[in-house]
């Protein structure tokens, strides 16, 4: 990593918006929505604030009440919002999640555009990023312009100062206006980043292979610059694919189990929580095993918890675990 100035652990860009949960039902037998602050980038952050790191995002929201909270929850939480903007001409972006009885989750998004897809290149903060050591986005920044202009200028900039590039699918096909974009956009994303954590849908969507084996193969003969590909399948556990190793740690299914927001945003982020304090080089399967075990385990309790940024376990709540 360049320069000897880098004060910020890790810099995420994309989506900050409101999920809006189903809790209960009224006596009417009207369902209750809960707005919990979410937007996977800045689930990252949470997550990594709670493990003593240093982090800041880059997005924006609208200045209308929704805005609002979002900016004081991610203040609340210790991420840096010197890098958000609140756009009083927009609305602040709107998700209303459906849970299954096992936890999955259906989406219905009010984003036509939300203030989120609006960000401009000329918006983005170069010094934040110059800062940074580690810069993490998704796939929802890439959806449309303005904000696809800005997440190619915001990974340029992380480039050439040196930041690990940390890349997450996160598919969410409602928001996309055909299937094929969103798999040339995610290419993109892939060929930009040293690090990627892909689930086991988004895998089979891009490679079409069910064999988690096949299907990171692929990936990496695709793009070469790809260090670390790590692959999640809920309960079932995750796999790390590291410079020829392949390491395998199973999930915990300890019950409980009240909807999976977050899960993957907070496993992604005990990674890079990870990759900041042992390097992105040299790492044995020991290194990747105890990565893996304690990525699991937080992701798991998050399971546990409505919402995301809010819900994120403290560092001594994961230990106990383990």
């Amino acid at each position: 990593m360049k320069g000897l100035n880098k004060r910020i652990d890790v810099v995420a860009l994309g989506e900050l918006l409101i999920d809006f949960t189903c809790n209960g039902t009224s006596d009417q037998g009207n369902p209750f929505y809960e707005a919990n602050p979410g937007g996977a980038p800045c689930n990252v952050l949470a997550m990594l604030n709670k493990l003593g790191k240093s982090t800041a995002f880059i997005g924006k929201v609208g200045a209308d009440q929704f805005g609002g909270l979002l900016h004081q929850v991610l203040s609340q939480a210790g991420i840096s919002t010197n890098g958000l903007v609140m756009d009083p001409h927009s609305h602040t972006t709107l998700a209303f999640v459906k849970t299954a009885p096992n936890g999955d989750r259906d989406f219905s998004f009010y984003r036509d555009p939300g203030a989120d897809a609006l960000l401009t290149p000329e918006e983005v903060p170069e010094d934040l990023i110059a800062r940074s050591k580690v810069f993490h986005f998704g796939s929802l920044s890439l959806t449309g312009e303005p904000v696809r202009s800005a997440t190619q200028k915001a990974v340029a900039l992380a480039r050439s100062n040196g930041c690990i590039l940390s890349f997450d699918p996160n598919l969410r096909p409602p928001l996309w206006d055909d299937l094929e974009q969103a798999r040339a956009q995610i290419h993109w994303g892939l060929e930009q980043c040293n690090v990627a954590k892909i689930s086991d849908d988004e895998l089979l969507f891009l490679t079409g292979e069910t064999n988690f084996d096949a299907g990171t193969a692929k990936l990496t003969a695709q793009f070469p610059n790809l260090q670390m590909v790590n692959v999640t399948a809920g309960a079932q556990g995750s796999i790390s694919y590291y410079q020829g190793l392949r390491v395998f740690q199973p999930g915990l299914s300890l019950g409980g189990v009240v909807e999976t927001t977050g899960a993957g945003d907070t496993f992604c982020a005990c990674v890079l929580n990870f990759l900041l304090e042992h390097g992105l080089e040299h790492l044995s399967s020991q290194d990747l095993s105890q990565m893996l075990r304690f990525a699991n385990a937080a992701a798991y309790l998050v399971t546990t918890r409505r919402g995301a940024i809010r819900s994120m376990p403290e560092l001594e709540q994961v230990l106990a675990l383990l």
